[in-house]
């Protein structure tokens, strides 16, 4: 029997279009929720004084006895700025015929790309400027603050030797946690001897995670590489940010847009009857870590971590520090904001992934010397001489 089916009737049936875009929430930056933020940078960079030595008391002995005398001496620690930056073409004619507001869509989710790239940046080292001092992961690995995975999560986490206790050795309490989502069945899976789950206790409620007090953030933004550390725990006081320009955003119109590896011209805006949305954000950060009684070499750091089941392969960078007689004891080699302390032998060995890294050796009474060391897929070794004052 002849009908006017769904077919026939296809040009006459009109499609529901639901007002709203089906999309994830943007994400913001782990590290700027956390950081301890400075004033406004009022220029490229700033220069913060860090307490680099302290005065030390001496026993007197004898009611004659001669009293010592001592000093306490400032450090600079500098934040340089680096630059964030998109530029997003759009035609006026696809801005004249949507139905949604196309720039009011795009912001959102260029701020959450500024946010994980800065995350991605200061605790991994991800396309990182190269004005900015060593990551967290890489600073924390020079100071011996990486701790393997094991079959007992809850050692490596709280127990001697576990991340927390390498954070609270260096005179520091860990006062945030920052790990990947595939953390969270971890927890869930830790029992107490009764076999009762220690994080959750109740199915019908969210679990608050948190370790030895300090809560726990679990990213989303997806800045946090679980190939190179699987959480990050510190004292995030300890790390302070400074920005030199707030996400600024500018329309323009009138522009040429040129391909940044060909140099030839890809867009003219004017020409072709389009516009363009150009966001910029520049920042610094550092890690200060000033002397304390627990260590007055400034050789520890705040943070440490809990390596994959795989560990990323580092390789050995080593220093040798010498005058004219000799290799000197006690210098410190400073590798990109990562510090150490020369041996008995004059060495001091420094893990890093491939890359190039600025260093800078001194010692009370001689010249400071800076230089730049490369490491590649080998064990890379540097020797400095010290010239006397």
């Amino acid at each position: 029997m002849a009908i006017i089916n769904r077919e026939r009737a296809e040009a006459l049936i009109e499609e529901q279009v639901v007002s709203n875009i089906f999309q994830d929430a943007p994400k913001e930056s782990v590290f700027l929720q956390l950081a301890r933020r400075m004033p406004n940078m009022t220029s490229n960079q700033t220069r913060i004084k860090v307490l680099d030595v302290l005065p030390m008391a001496y026993w007197v002995n004898g009611d004659t006895g001669v009293k010592q005398t001592s000093e306490q001496a400032w450090d600079n620690v500098h934040i340089s700025a680096g630059e964030l930056a998109v530029i997003v073409p759009i035609p006026e004619a696809v801005l004249d015929d949507a139905s949604f507001d196309i720039l009011g869509e795009v912001q959102p989710r260029v701020m959450e790309s500024i946010g994980q790239k800065v995350d991605a940046a200061v605790f991994f080292g991800a396309n990182k400027p190269a004005e900015w001092r060593s990551d967290i992961i890489t600073t924390a690995r020079q100071a011996g603050n990486n701790v393997a995975d094991g079959t007992d999560l809850y050692e490596k986490l709280l127990g001697v030797g576990g991340v927390f206790d390498k954070v609270e050795n260096g005179g520091y309490m860990a006062n945030g946690c920052v790990s990947a989502l595939n953390m969270r069945a971890k927890l869930r899976s830790l029992r107490d001897d009764n076999g009762a789950p220690l994080f959750t206790q109740n199915m019908q409620e969210g679990a608050r995670y948190a370790l030895d007090g300090s809560p726990m953030y679990f990213p989303r933004n997806g800045f946090f590489d679980k190939s190179i550390a699987q959480m990050v725990v510190g004292d995030f006081s300890q790390a302070v940010y400074a920005i030199r320009q707030d996400v600024t955003v500018k329309i323009l119109d009138q522009a040429t847009i040129i391909d940044p590896v060909s140099k030839t011209v890809v867009y003219s805006l004017a020409q072709q009857d389009m516009i363009a949305l150009r966001v910029v954000f520049r920042m610094g950060w550092a890690l200060p870590n000033p002397a304390t009684r627990l260590d007055e070499d400034r050789v520890t750091c705040p943070f440490a971590y809990l390596e994959p089941a795989t560990a990323v392969t580092t390789q050995t960078a080593t220093f040798t520090v010498a005058d004219s007689s000799g290799n000197i004891a006690g210098a410190i080699v400073d590798v990109n904001g990562a510090r150490l302390k020369t041996n008995a032998s004059g060495q001091a060995v420094f893990n890093l992934r491939a890359g190039s890294y600025a260093y800078k050796v001194k010692k009370d009474g001689y010249k400071a010397v800076s230089g730049t060391i490369t490491v590649a897929s080998a064990a890379a070794t540097q020797s400095v001489t010290l010239v006397a004052n």
